[in-house]
């Protein structure tokens, strides 16, 4: 493969500075405390005691070095694109004949969501697979966040991106390409879909924008469906009201002022802690921390990567950018053609009906799994590999036409 000098892509390692560690540590040894809340729990946000010893734990037993070592052992690189540099890991597989597959995380998790799935997909004969469920594995970075940021210029929204990534994986040799994600990821995976259909053989998702039930279904909705899919509405309903009367601040302030809040984040490591581990402790299948449902060390990694980058502000943009976005990225909901697989994890705030997928979805596959949350690559790793393989598998057994 060859390419342009404004195309070119560049290998990459992982080596943070020894001068930035001793500042992160300096900072969390300094960390101004606030007073505690008036009543215990998470129910004013973090709690103080919790957060002091994850912090605490983050100073003086993570090891950032042995996740550098981690991330490092991927193949990656970088290269503009649309004017954004872009980083990521491209895993080619040993199986010649294998499926391209871009994976795209969200916000707020960044590559790391991948390293427990990245390797089974590419190699599944090495993880007691079988060579036919084979993938080249790209895992990018999204503009603004991490290793891909900050972004320079304004406008990256989820249609961008797919555009974007509809390129890169074209610079890497792949003509036809699934994709699979979460979050923000589902977005752009979805919209790859929807604006290059001659190009994506099929999107699996482990969420599906505007699926949900954001308001009480009627009578009518209700009278149509059956017990269970009743009960599923209902429920999803109710997910998504108590979502948004205690869970919406974030996003309030992000699609508003990110640059704003980015001072504070940007400045204070606990600070930037505490607005990410919320999110695992509430998103994900735990009873009561994080860690119940991600290992410790992962989620202080993810966080590693916002912190290390200065990344807290330009990776809230995309929900700036959303929120006023016009013309295609201000139609979300405009029907997609590709062949598109659902898994559903019990956890998700925001649970997908299958009944209003099918308005504007290819649905080809509809899995319900009884554990799991928001992050599944990195809350049941086996099941969500299991389940793309399966949905590509689906794909190419089923006669064309």
């Amino acid at each position: 493969m060859t390419s342009s000098p404004a195309e070119s892509i560049r290998p990459f390692s992982l080596s943070v500075p020894q001068s930035d560690l001793d500042d992160l540590h300096d900072r969390l040894d300094r960390t101004r405390w606030p007073a505690e809340p008036p009543a215990p729990g998470w129910e004013y946000g973090v709690p103080a005691g919790y957060l002091r010893e994850l912090a605490e734990y983050w100073r003086h037993k993570y090891d950032w070095r042995a996740a550098e070592a981690r991330l490092n052992e991927w193949p990656q690189f970088t290269t503009v694109v649309d004017g954004a540099r872009i980083h990521f890991a491209h895993l080619r597989s040993p199986e010649p004949d294998a499926t391209a597959l871009i994976l795209t995380h969200g916000w707020p998790g960044s590559v790391v969501e991948f390293l427990d799935v990245a390797g089974p997909l590419a190699d599944p004969v090495s993880h007691g697979g079988d060579a036919a469920d084979a993938f080249h594995v790209v895992v990018p970075s999204l503009p603004g966040f991490g290793l891909s940021g900050p972004t320079t210029e304004p406008g990256w929204e989820a249609g961008r991106v797919a555009d974007a990534w509809a390129e890169l994986m074209r610079r890497l040799g792949y003509e036809r390409f699934g994709a699979q994600g979460g979050d923000w990821g589902a977005a752009v995976s979805r919209e790859l879909g929807r604006a290059h259909p001659d190009r994506v053989t099929g999107v699996h998702l482990n969420l599906l924008p505007g699926a949900h039930a954001a308001t009480r279904p009627s009578e009518e909705e209700l009278g149509a469906l059956g017990p269970r899919e009743r009960e599923n509405a209902l429920r999803s309903w109710r997910r998504w009201e108590d979502w948004t009367r205690e869970g919406t601040g974030y996003v309030a302030l992000q699609s508003t002022r990110p640059h704003t809040l980015a001072y504070a984040l940007t400045d204070s490591p606990v600070g930037q802690l505490a607005w990410i581990v919320e999110k695992f402790r509430e998103w994900t299948d735990s009873r009561d921390l994080p860690e119940e449902a991600v290992d410790r060390d992962r989620l202080l990694t993810n966080v590693m990567l916002y912190w290390l980058t200065g990344t807290a502000g330009s990776s809230a943009g995309i929900y700036y950018e959303r929120a006023h976005a016009t013309g295609r990225a201000a139609r979300p909901g405009e029907p997609s053609p590709v062949p598109t697989a659902v898994a559903l994890f019990p956890a998700e705030p925001q649970l997908p009906l299958r009944h209003r997928a099918d308005r504007t979805e290819n649905i080809v596959r509809w899995t319900e799994f009884d554990r799991g949350g928001h992050f599944a690559a990195m809350e049941e790793p086996d099941l969500l590999v299991d389940d793309v393989r399966a949905f590509f598998r689906q794909l190419r057994e089923e006669p064309a036409g």
